[in-house]
């Protein structure tokens, strides 16, 4: 599990950053240049590109350079691994969410216990 953890952490901390995960939906069409990637977004090329290196070090992006162009493309491993870590949080919550369904639907269906009076024994009605 710790070893598991530190990659993890990486991909989450890439994919914190709504820039960067702009640029991973971008990529899920397909690779491009850095200067198509950066067009969208109203920052300096070199702080886009710092955030091209925080997804190329998570592993969620590679590139390629051409000649005088540097192509992205996406890498689905980290999003797959992301994907079976989520998946597995969500079945062990909803073991646990449906053990407290059973228990609540057990309390409903219980009589309730009848109240309880403060007659002391020598009161009688």
């Amino acid at each position: 599990m710790a070893n598991q953890s530190a990659p993890l952490n990486q991909v989450f901390q890439a994919l914190a950053d709504p820039t960067r995960r702009a640029v991973i939906e971008r990529l899920g069409s397909g690779s491009a240049a850095v200067s198509e990637l950066a067009a969208p977004f109203d920052m300096a090329l070199p702080s886009f590109l710092q955030h091209l290196r925080v997804l190329e070090a998570s592993g969620l992006v590679r590139s390629a350079k051409a000649g005088r162009v540097r192509t992205y493309e996406l890498s689905t491993r980290p999003l797959e691994a992301v994907g079976t870590w989520l998946e597995a949080q969500r079945s062990h919550w909803e073991r646990r969410l449906d053990g407290f369904d059973a228990y609540v639907l057990s309390l409903k269906s219980k009589t309730p216990p009848k109240p309880r009076t403060n007659r002391s024994k020598k009161e009688k009605p």
